[in-house]
């Protein structure tokens, strides 16, 4: 199993120019490759497997239709030698993105462009995604303030222009395209129903993270002992959104043990400060731990930016590169991804972070 890991991960690391962009301008303004290589999963099923199905094989008779057999102990050592493959995998890994919100999955997605990083992501829930399956207040647009739609161009999301702002039809649109393109990349794998428990901490550094099923998590005081288990990474990156019963949780536990000073909360709601703001102080708070998103205002006592998303997704952007630039990899925040693995790429918000900065 660690051969094929490590198969896997040579392979991925062979061509550094490899792109896995679609054809879609990049949100950093970069120029896509002409001929972009995509890369595949092990045995995956070939893209256009439609094509010749459609050729070479009868359609449905939904008269009578009948599976092909199979053993429902083939079904279940499927399920679990391809977990317990992701496990040993990701056991020690490049970067753990805990929480896997709007910033989480926009921090994982940038990571993911370069082949030769490996990202594991951690999400409590069983449905990841945060809150941006709904706008506020269970309504179902999603808004998103200008230039931020750079990111929305990229991913090929559809929108309604307006002067300063553009609106996606549907939140869930937005959450379940980036997971499509994300979860499909083989240097990738989301951890669901898995909650980190803790922090593993070595010399000052954030070195990885504690996990347990999340239902176990939740149900420490009704039963005896359950211990968790752990996952080394690099790069610690924390998205656990604002406060809750998983919320905050990584700059909680940096407080709780004497790595950070105070945790003040997010202030009351200022859209137009809070959005630039939690973009700005997007940073490695320790060594080893970045914060994005919502839980930046968290540990900053920034305002509260309410039901818009755009700070959420170039905030999570800006992570990565900081967790690349952290890895010693290729970032638009030093400007080293110039003729590199990807295209030249400038943050899409760029103008407004030097400007929140001066």
């Amino acid at each position: 199993m660690a051969t094929m890991a490590t198969t896997l991960t040579s392979s991925l690391s062979s061509n550094p120019k490899t792109d896995f962009l679609d054809t879609h301008q990049s949100s950093f303004h970069g120029v896509p490759l002409s001929s972009p290589i995509r890369l595949q999963p092990i045995k995956s099923t070939p893209h256009n497997l439609s094509i010749s199905m459609s050729a070479s094989s009868p359609s449905y008779d939904l008269r009578s239709f009948t599976f092909e057999p199979i053993k429902e102990s083939i079904v279940s050592r499927e399920m679990t030698r391809r977990y317990m493959m992701d496990m040993i995998t990701y056991a020690d890994t490049d970067v753990v993105v805990v929480g896997a919100g709007s910033a989480g999955l926009s921090c994982a997605y940038e990571l993911s462009k370069n082949p030769s990083i490996q990202v594991a992501i951690i999400e409590q829930s069983v449905s990841p995604g945060g809150g941006a399956w709904l706008g506020g207040q269970l309504f179902s647009a999603m808004v998103v303030r200008k230039p931020a739609h750079c990111f929305l161009d990229e991913l090929g999301i559809e929108y309604d222009e307006q002067d300063n702002y553009v609106v996606i039809k549907h939140a869930a649109l937005f959450t379940a395209t980036i997971m499509s393109k994300l979860l499909a990349r083989p240097n990738v794998k989301l951890f669901n129903a898995v909650a980190a428990e803790d922090l593993i901490v070595k010399g000052g550094r954030v070195s990885g993270v504690v996990t347990n099923w999340a239902l176990v998590s939740m149900n420490h005081d009704t039963q005896s002992c359950m211990d968790p288990n752990v996952m080394e990474a690099k790069v610690v990156v924390s998205s656990c959104g604002h406060d809750g019963p998983f919320g905050a949780t990584g700059v909680k536990r940096l407080k709780s043990i004497g790595m950070i000073d105070n945790v003040p909360g997010m202030k009351a709601l200022d859209m137009n400060t809070a959005e630039d703001a939690i973009v700005r102080l997007t940073r490695e708070i320790v060594p080893g731990m970045i914060v994005t998103g919502m839980e930046v205002a968290e540990i900053d006592g920034a305002p509260r930016m309410g039901p818009t998303f755009g700070a959420m997704m170039i905030s999570g952007q800006k992570a990565a590169h900081l967790a690349l630039k952290a890895l010693g990899q290729p970032n638009a925040l030093d400007g080293a991804y110039v003729g590199s693995v990807q295209p030249e790429l400038i943050l899409a918000s760029a103008d407004a972070i030097e400007t929140a900065d001066a």
